[in-house]
């Protein structure tokens, strides 16, 4: 039983009826109010609730596509239709005006640490998708000026966003409870070190100045965190990875910060469910970057363009099987393999997230979801230093070569990377920086692709910081999927027992048959080739970089006030 999220699950139950930022005056009037902890812990409640991420697989990417497709590939954002919402921040600086009050400095401080850890992340959150934005630190009223108030500068924006992490950092408990569900120092450091390095990059990668400046902070939170934090990698039983991601109770050795869930009291999520039908599908680009579990590259072998299936699963990096369904997979729980049916658009489904089969039923998924662990602060470390161009083998031996040794490969070497940057990650990511530090800024890359996979951060938000968005659209990279040799039969499960079939339809289609169930496919060269998903859209045709990395501000605040808030390059919204 899940007793550490009850209180959590009913108040955020409570703050969904009714905003209490609002309340009635004669009912609960701030000075009667923010007196005590449990005061602040229940305004600051809502803060998670409204603030962090719910389960969910993510955004359209070169790695990733389901039954829908993200707007910033179908060119779908529009400033008409865009919103965005302050009422999270107003909760959050209301109590921190208010934070006077109460007669438990210790706790008062406690707290404030909390609403500046909040702020600080939903700032980073808007930066990301707008550029600059309107920095708000207190209450508006309707009369102030400042409710009127152009956007300010991304950077000034960053760094009080960094200003408030730090301030979280140095106050927030180191623990605070046995699941965390609740924001701690290390939390602090994880997600601060997250903001400072998407804003390095993308100013790195995008010609912006100062980029240094956030990659410098960002090193710097990482190897606090990496050297300080009680966090060890786990790795009991056989498939440890895939175990992280399966647990009723998030494994906290490891799980920095996750959002709880429990169905005895309706708090639960459908990701199970969602994974087989929404079609979830990865595509031949995530698969190729999987290494040999040697250490060797897949895309150095003979013939590794037109391998089938069952050939390039074979001798892999040990979480490909743990993140895909491969040839012999057993689902939580059950004790038959399960073929893989080529039921996704790609062929390529993901077990990752998927637990026993009772919990796969619609909304019946009570699995923990995972919003920060300890491999993407390392990671963030090492690719802050790499890009830096200070990286050391002791900084990836502390770091990028602890992942690789809980999943049983190979260390990666600087040197060796460095000397034979890999062609194919080259072709992946064409705008990386060529310098000394190429081929170990591209393994890095590889190995956050691998570690990170359909987790927060989405890969989208890092195709955009590394300006690699094009990568993601059909228009410039195809989603192929699985190669299929030519039609007939294929055994997908190992087991010498074909399970699906290939041929053709009288009309001239391509059809795939499992059992009595039928359905279309397409084959990048007709009778064979690359299964194509999404075969008759042609999405992100008009893709343009100087816009297209931002979202359009909405047009609806900017009818408010169109001399003052402006809206950003590209975007076309009639206001003025």
């Amino acid at each position: 039983m899940k007793k550490h999220f009850i209180l959590f699950a009913v108040l955020s139950l409570a703050f969904t009826a009714c905003n209490l930022t609002m309340m009635p005056e004669d009912e609960v009037s701030p000075d009667k109010y923010f007196k005590t902890e449990s005061d602040l812990l229940l305004w600051s409640n809502q803060f998670y609730s409204n603030n962090l991420e719910s389960a969910g697989l993510g955004s359209t990417t070169d790695f990733y596509m389901s039954n829908g497709i993200s707007a910033y590939v179908t060119g779908g954002r529009n400033p008409a239709t865009q919103s965005w919402s302050f009422s999270s921040l107003r909760k959050i600086n209301y109590m921190l005006e208010h934070l006077d009050q109460c007669t438990d400095r210790a706790a008062a401080t406690k707290y404030e640490a909390v609403g500046k850890f909040f702020r600080a992340y939903f700032y980073f959150k808007m930066v990301r998708t707008y550029g600059d934005v309107p920095w708000f630190d207190k209450v508006l009223g309707s009369s102030d000026e400042d409710v009127y108030k152009a956007r300010d500068d991304r950077g000034f924006v960053m760094d009080k966003v960094l200003e408030d992490f730090e301030f979280a950092i140095a106050n927030l408990p180191a623990s605070w409870e046995s699941g965390n569900t609740r924001v701690t120092r290390w939390a602090a450091l994880g997600f601060a070190s997250r903001a400072a390095l998407f804003e390095g990059t993308f100013r790195k990668y995008h010609g912006m100045k100062d980029a240094e400046k956030y990659l410098t902070k960002a090193a710097e939170y990482g190897r606090e965190f990496t050297v300080s934090a009680p966090f060890t990698l786990y790795n009991t039983g056989t498939t440890p990875y895939r175990d992280l991601f399966v647990s009723d109770n998030a494994i906290t050795q490891e799980v920095v910060l996750c959002r709880h869930y429990d169905t005895q009291y309706s708090v639960f999520h459908s990701l199970g469910y969602q994974v087989n039908f929404s079609r979830a599908s990865l595509t031949r680009r995530f698969i190729n970057h999987y290494l040999m579990a040697d250490g060797t590259r897949f895309t150095d072998k003979e013939g590794w363009q037109t391998m089938g299936y069952v050939e390039e699963m074979r001798g892999r990096d040990p979480r490909l099987a743990q993140t895909v369904l491969c040839p012999g997979y057993v689902q939580k729980g059950a004790s038959a393999v399960t073929p893989c049916e080529f039921y996704s658009w790609t062929g390529y489904e993901p077990i990752k997230h998927v637990p026993a089969a009772a919990k796969c039923v619609s909304s019946s998924d009570d699995t923990d979801w995972i919003l920060l662990r300890a491999p993407e602060v390392y990671l963030n470390f090492a690719e802050a230093l790499a890009e830096l161009g200070t990286l050391t083998q002791s900084d990836l031996d502390i770091s990028v070569n602890k992942i690789r040794a809980r999943a049983g490969m190979p260390s990666l070497s600087m040197e060796a990377a460095n000397s034979k940057p890999d062609p194919y990650l080259l072709e992946c990511y064409p705008n990386v920086t060529r310098s000394a530090n190429t081929g170990v800024i591209l393994e890095i890359r590889r190995e956050r692709a691998v570690e990170l996979a359909l987790e927060e951060p989405d890969r989208s938000w890092d195709m955009f910081r590394w300006a690699e968005c094009k990568q993601c659209l059909q228009h410039f990279v195809p989603w192929y999927g699985v190669y299929i040799p030519g039609l007939g039969d294929y055994d997908t499960s190992g087991d010498g027992t074909p399970d699906v079939n290939f041929y053709k339809a009288p009309d001239g289609s391509v059809k795939i048959k499992v059992g009595t169930k039928v359905q279309d496919v397409v084959l990048s060269e007709g009778d064979k080739g690359y299964i194509v998903a999404y075969p008759a859209n042609d999405y992100g045709a008009q893709w343009n970089d100087s816009r297209d990395y931002l979202w359009p501000i909405p047009a609806t605040q900017r009818a408010l006030y169109p001399d003052i808030l402006t809206q950003n390059p590209g975007y076309v919204d009639g206001v003025n």
